[in-house]
């Protein structure tokens, strides 16, 4: 598959996850001058255990300068394009638990409100949208969660009936954080990403995904698609679960930047997300994410999924919600947009790249087999599982 990227790869620490014929397993790697590098070692057998290191760009670095450097597998350009042989791009992550944060953004709130009150039913979605609208208006659009502000416009809302659980967790002091997906069974660049075959109002979600030590430091970020189905959570947000952790039904990649010298959560949050989706019909999609318009700051939600309360001792992936809301009609006027299978969805940044996954049912997906139990007997047989005494850290 051909990816349509314009990639960042010349400068930056980018670091992902190959499926390596050779060693029967996932690989970490590094683009480094637009190659990819193999640097699976004891010392970082895991993406999880990279991003346990105080400095884990440092460390890349002082490996390329060793006489023994690590071993180039091809051009990042190859690899994206799925035409190294042998190799075949995973999603970033590991061991890391995959966490979503909802309704983070106001604009975006106001149609899982809809969702709530059409019941899943994407019919009756306009006539609710426009009378939300008439009594909203932009009000939502700059309020700062938890603050006294938001505690008013709550207040207000309940008074004119239209208060609901999207509301409370999208303007008041608590987060919404879910599990989107169990470890190990995200998705990468290139692979399909699936729906539920009990969905029938569905969509893509840009966002941006944190990558979260154990210490709550976050490391770096990468692109991600938390598909989304709108009727079966607007059915019910007890039906959240199986909404949102489905078969392949998570995408993240193509690889972690990490913060160095070059990129900085600050330019986390100033990043503009464009989703572009070219379906098979002809239809096409454009549609875009602000994290200037975020309600809540990144540390924030990091600080409401992990610490005293409640740890990761192998880190995290945090998607942090979405600005994009799609209400262009695609087939029947007011009924907005949904997927068709063979969608391909594309999510870039100039910063982290792009991200492009192809749409189809997840039980036609590939079952997702390959687990943290064959992960570690996979390392076991390679002789990459170390005492952590002998692994030297930066």
């Amino acid at each position: 598959m051909t990816a349509d990227i314009a990639p960042p790869f010349a400068s930056g620490t980018f670091v992902g996850r190959a499926w390596s014929d050779a060693a029967g397993g996932p690989i970490v790697i590094w683009v480094h001058q637009q190659q990819v590098l193999d640097v699976t070692s004891p010392q970082a057998p895991t993406m999880r255990d990279l991003l346990e290191m105080e400095q884990p760009a440092a460390w890349l670095t002082a490996q390329a300068s060793k006489a023994a450097s690590p071993p180039i597998l091809g051009s990042v350009q190859a690899l994206l394009d799925g035409q190294l042989p042998g190799l075949r791009l995973l999603a970033p992550c590991d061991l890391q638990a995959i966490k979503a944060c909802g309704v983070t953004f106001a604009r975006s709130m106001v149609e899982r409100v809809i969702e709530e009150r059409a019941a899943g039913n994407a019919a009756a979605a306009q006539a609710i949208r426009e009378r939300i609208a008439a009594s909203i208006g932009e009000s939502l659009r700059n309020v700062q969660a938890g603050s006294a502000q938001a505690a008013r416009i709550k207040e207000a809302l309940i008074r004119e009936g239209l208060w609901s659980q999207y509301l409370e967790v999208g303007i008041g002091p608590d987060a919404e954080v879910f599990t989107k997906a169990q470890a190990m069974s995200a998705v990468g660049h290139g692979s399909w990403v699936g729906l539920h075959p009990i969905s029938t109002w569905n969509n893509p979600e840009p966002e941006i995904v944190l990558a979260v030590n154990s210490q709550g430091r976050v490391q770096g970020a990468a692109l991600g698609n938390d598909v989304n189905l709108r009727d079966v959570e607007g059915r019910s947000a007890l039906l959240l679960g199986k909404a949102k952790d489905n078969n392949a039904s998570c995408a993240i990649g193509p690889f972690i930047r990490l913060f160095d010298e070059t990129y900085t959560l600050d330019d986390v949050r100033q990043a503009e997300l464009a989703l572009h989706v070219q379906g098979p019909d002809g239809f096409v999609l454009h549609g875009r994410s602000s994290m200037r318009e975020i309600s809540r700051d990144p540390l924030d939600l990091v600080a409401q999924t992990l610490g005293a309360h409640h740890q990761y001792p192998d880190g995290l992936m945090l998607f942090m919600g979405t600005l994009f809301a799609p209400t262009e009609d695609r087939d029947v006027p007011g009924q907005g947009f949904t997927h068709k299978l063979g969608d391909v969805v594309t999510i870039s940044n100039p910063q982290l790249g792009s991200l492009q996954n192809t749409v189809q049912l997840s039980t036609n997906c590939p079952p997702w087999t390959f687990g943290t139990s064959h992960l570690m007997r996979n390392l076991a047989r390679r002789g990459l599982l170390v005492d952590d005494s002998t692994a030297v850290q930066q």
